[in-house]
Formats: structure tokens, sequence, C-alpha cells
């Protein structure tokens, strides 16, 4: 047995390719290629044939036949090579997929119909976005809130020359009710659409999509995970009701190949994508054409899946949490606000975050070159790429972040800032970037302080930012403050609410002042855990957003489907104001547990360690901020 590193799917090599490359040296009993793995195994008949093999081709360079690059082949003998057999795959309940609904000639005259140059300046809604053309026809899905203005169809409907196959799939019962929404998609090779499920509330159960031009490879995902790629075939029809409709999401990973099944290359039937290594290959993906039909809906949605629909999340009431009291009820709270709201609202959430911030950049760089630089808490990696003589590596709580940082061809992965996977002292600079005010005890705070300290090499420095409590600060306002229209007495209450602790009147003048009020600060946030919080109660308020801060904790609403074009870069913050003719609208809100920073806390909490030193700290729009160095 021989692994083959650099030749695998993960890096072009089709199996086709790789068979006539080894086959050349003898008889083969098995030939292994892991999905998205850069190595390959094969096992040959004879001991002398994978010697030859091994003396011929081990750092020999060949070109990769799909796109024309160069590399180097390398060959080690490995002692065993184990292969599970793969488990069938079973598609998502309430999906099916019909091959060849139909002929060439419809399809031929469908993709004739849509006219991608000509039908710029109509009233039918088309976008170029940044992995697809997208055209509306019935009434426009709108991407900033996920949603169809139900009152404002547009003009012309469907198109006629779509009659004839809506009336076929009604006739086969594939669809009870007739679309009035067309969405066309067209994606080149490398293109894509991210995970998602269409919104309860604004279509009916059934969705059907047409794939026209080429084949490709679906992505379906349950909320516990479970993954199922599924093939879709030219001229085939998907139909998604019931679970995979509302529960799982679908999605389009932007790639130029896909992986299937080597045994059903040219037929391409139609069947989920197995893990088995020894039926894999690549398939060179074209320009593929989607026309997906959906029924508007009248009424909110009652599916059977109140935890992932908007109708029904809109109308519950959230039970409001409490001030922790240990360590367990703090993980909790953190899980509950922060963890799984991330999860929700991630793809909303980096749809609003785009432009790096100007002094974060200027950090990332002064860095020298070559240095290697952690992101911890890196979102969906806007920070990641900003220097390209940086080698910088991203991790965050939120899978469906990382998720996206890797379509960005990042690398990010999943762990939590208290206890992150790197080596000590490997780290020549960190970044946290509004991550450490969701932790919501002084003394988890702390810990994750210092477990950035932990990752940097002595004399590395790391940059934290944190939301500030004074978000009016020599008499500007943040930017935060400032998008808020007609606020103008509730700017002047910002160290007036009851539930506010006064440390920002005993900020440090000199760093003798910052030691002992840096005591007091970590013993009187200590005290929170034995309810010392000077508040009528410990349930944590519920902030109005646009406003100034009256608790130091507190829940921040984000409204899913409201605020998507707002061109706000306020760290960790897009909100519409909860009394705005928006936020009455139905529509899910999600609340996010904060601890805004006052005056100094950040500083004092850092200095309180002796690993590091504070070199510079200052406010930057609503924001406070240090850079420490590793002593």
């Amino acid at each position: 047995s021989l692994v083959i590193a650099n030749a695998g799917l993960g890096n072009g090599m089709s199996r086709q390719q790789l068979l006539r490359i080894l086959e050349e040296y003898g008889a083969m009993e098995t030939l292994l290629m892991p999905p998205n793995k850069p190595y390959s195994f094969v096992k040959y008949r004879t001991i002398e044939d994978a010697k030859k093999a091994f003396n011929a081709l081990n750092g020999k360079e060949v070109t990769l036949e799909d796109c024309g690059q160069n590399i180097v082949l390398y060959i080690n003998f490995v002692e065993k090579v184990s292969l599970q057999n793969a488990v069938p795959t079973s598609l998502p309940p309430g999906l099916m997929v019909i091959e060849k609904i139909i002929s060439p000639e419809e399809e031929r005259k469908m993709l004739e119909s849509i006219d991608w140059k000509g039908d710029e300046d109509t009233q039918n809604a088309q976008k170029t976005l940044k992995h697809r053309r997208v055209k509306h026809f019935g009434y426009e899905f709108r991407y900033d809130n996920n949603n169809v203005d139900k009152d404002k169809p547009l003009p012309g409907g469907l198109p006629e020359i779509c009659s004839p196959f809506l009336e076929k799939c009604l006739k086969q019962g594939y669809i009870k009710h007739k679309p009035d929404q067309l969405t066309v998609n067209q994606y080149e090779p490398g293109q894509g659409i991210p995970p998602h499920t269409d919104t309860h509330s604004a279509f009916e159960d059934e969705i059907i999509s047409l794939s026209l031009g080429a084949e490709i490879v679906m992505d379906f995902k349950h909320p516990d995970g479970h993954t199922v790629a599924i093939m879709l075939p030219r001229c085939s029809l998907l139909v998604m009701t019931g679970e995979s409709r509302y529960l799982w999401t679908h999605g389009i990973t932007p790639r130029k190949y896909d992986v299937i099944q080597a045994s059903e290359e040219l037929g391409h039937k139609v069947r989920a994508i197995t893990a088995d290594v020894g039926d894999l290959t690549l398939n060179r993906r074209e320009t593929r054409t989607s026309f997906t039909f959906r029924k508007v809906r009248r009424s909110p949605c009652n599916c059977i899946y109140p935890s992932v629909c908007d109708s029904q999340k809109g109308q519950q009431r959230p039970v409001q949490p409490s001030f922790p009291q240990n360590e367990m009820e703090a993980s909790k709270l953190e899980q509950e606000y922060v963890h799984k709201v991330y999860e929700e609202i991630a793809t909303h959430f980096s749809s609003t975050r785009h432009s790096p911030w100007p002094r974060i950049t200027e950090f990332l760089r002064s860095l020298p070159a070559g240095s290697i630089v952690a992101d911890i808490g890196c979102g969906n990696g806007k920070y990641l790429g900003v220097n390209e003589n940086l080698y910088m590596v991203g991790c965050d709580r939120s899978k469906n972040l990382v998720d996206i940082c890797g379509e960005k061809h990042f690398q990010a992965f999943v762990c939590d800032a208290l206890s992150v996977p790197i080596r000590s002292g490997s780290c020549d600079a960190c970044i946290s970037i509004a991550v450490i005010h969701h932790f919501s005890t002084a003394e988890r705070r702390l810990a994750t302080i210092r477990e950035l300290a932990r990752l940097l090499r002595p004399g590395g420095t790391a940059l934290i930012y944190v939301w500030a409590m004074e978000q009016e600060y020599k008499n500007q306002k943040s930017k935060y403050l400032k998008e808020k229209n007609g606020s103008k007495n509730k700017d002047k209450e910002m160290n007036t609410g009851t539930a506010q602790r006064p440390l920002s009147d005993q900020g440090p003048d000199n760093s003798n002042q910052d030691s002992a009020w840096s005591d007091q600060l970590i013993k009187d946030l200590k005290d929170e855990s034995s309810g010392a919080k000077p508040v009528a109660d410990l349930r944590l308020p519920v902030h109005t957003n646009r406003t100034s801060f009256h608790s130091q904790d507190l829940l921040v609403p984000w409204h899913l489907k409201s605020g998507a074009k707002k061109k706000e870069e306020s760290v960790d913050t897009v909100l519409v104001p909860s009394g705005s003719k928006e936020s009455q609208e139905l529509s899910p809100v999600f609340h996010r547990y904060y601890h805004v920073f006052c005056e100094g806390e950040l500083e004092a909490v850092c200095r309180s360690l002796d690993c590091v030193k504070v070199q510079k700290s200052y406010y930057d729009q609503g924001n406070w901020c240090v850079i420490l160095e590793k002593l």
C-alpha cells in the first residue's frame, strides 16, 4: 500500500487521471480517494509493482488534466489502509428528485426565454449577487429581509413558457398549488448559494426547482449537523416538502468541481453522494441555471417546526433571563443568549459585516511580514484577509460563521475563546474584536484575556475591542447613537440608570490608581455572582436600540429581518429601535447578552494579569480598546 500525497480529490486530481498514472506500474487491488483530501491510497497486487510505482513516481511532476496546474507527487509506503464500508445515505424526508422532467428541446426554450442582458432596466427584479446572477418573476424576493413584498407583485407574472411545465407538475401531483413566484439563478463554475431554509412566512410548503444546462451537487443539512450531498441531474426537478423544506438547510458550495460517485459519473443517477472512498471522483461544473417556483404565503406559517419558523418565533415571548449567580448559570446564559443566537443569525449578521475598521487594519498592517496571528472570535473572517503578508487563522464559537469563513477560503475552526486549541507561545499577535463583552462574569472575561496571553510568544501583542458603556465620549456621539433618529433626550441619561455601577467615576489617571482600581473592580464584579448587583430584581434588562446604555449587563435585540441594508459598522451591532415600525412587523427578534465596559475597566482587568503589560488603550467609535504585550 502506498500513500500518494498531493494527488487527491481535494486538490483537483480525478480518479480517471490517477488510475492512468498508477496502472502503468502493475495491477491494482484498490484506489482510495477520500473526499476533499489532497492525498490518495493505492494497493498493488504485488510488492514489486508497488516498488516500481514508488521509484518512478516519488518526486515526479505531473499536470492536472482539468485545470492545467503542475503538481509534484510524493509517495511513501504505509503499513495498512483500512476501508470502512460506506453506509448508504437516505434523502431528507419530504424530498424527491424526478429525472428528465423536461426534454432537451423544452430546456433550450426555457433557457432562451431568460434575457440576462436586455432586461436590466425592466421591473423584473434582476441582481448580480456575489455568487450568482438572479432574476425574479411574479414577486421579488428581497435579500435584505429574506421575504417578499406581498402587496407589490411584479408586472407580467410568470413567463408563459413555464405554463406547460407547471401544468404537468400539477397533474403529476408534485405540487398542489400553482406557483406565483419564480426565481431564476444562474451559476458559473465556482459559484454557489449559502446554506439556507426558504423563509417560512414567505412561501407555502411546496418548493420545486428545475436544473437546466448542467448537473450539480446540492448540500442538505439537518440542525443536528447531519449532512447529505445530492446529485441534481440536468433536466431534473427537485421537490421539497415537509421536513426537507422547513427544517433542513440547502445550499451549493462555491467550487469548480463536485465530488461524485465514479460508478455513476456517466449516468448521474439521482442519489445521495456517499463517502465511499473507493468510488469517488471529480466532476467539472458547467454553467447551470435553476428555475425555482414557489407559492407566496398569505397567512402565518403554522408548521410543526416552531424552533426554526419565523412566523411562530415572532409570536413567542422569550423568558427574560437573570444575572448569572454561578459558573453553571453563566455558561447556560451564554449558550442561550450568545452561542445559539449567532448560529441563528449568522448569515444576516455576516451580510452586515463588510468593511474592516481602520485602526484594527492599521494594527494588522503594522505587524512584520510572516507573523503568525490568531483572530479569536473571527466572525465571518473580515479581518483574516486584511494583510496577505501574515499567516492568519481564525476561530469562532459559531459553526455557521466559521462555514462562511471557509466559503471565503480563510483558515478558521470552531472553538470557545476560553479554551483555544493552539499551542502556547506560538502566536506573534492575536486580535479579539467584539468578543469579550459576551462573557457574563468577571472571572470568565478575565479568563478569556488570560487565554489570549497564553497564545502569545514573549513580546507578542494582542489587540482587544469591547463595547463601551460610554456611547458619548468627549462630547462626541458614537456612530451607534448617531443612527438613532429622533433621540434627543435619552443620550443625556447615560450615567443615570439605576442598574449601572458608577465605575466610570473611578476612572484611573495613572498606573498606581489603575492597580488599586483594578483590585476594587475585580472584587466588585465578582460580587455579581452573590447577588450584589444593585437592581430591584436580577432580571437582565432589554436594551432599547440606538439609545444610551443604562446597565452594564443587558440583552440587546437583533431583528433578523430588519436593518440588513443599514451600512452600520459599530462593533457587533446592526439593530433597529424597539419601538420602531420595523420592530412591530411579524419577524423573529433574538436577544444577545452583553457586558458593556466602563472607561478604564478593560485596562484594569488586563493590568491584573502579571504576564502582560498594557502598551496602549484608547476609545474607538463606541468601543474601549487595548493593545497588550506579553512579558
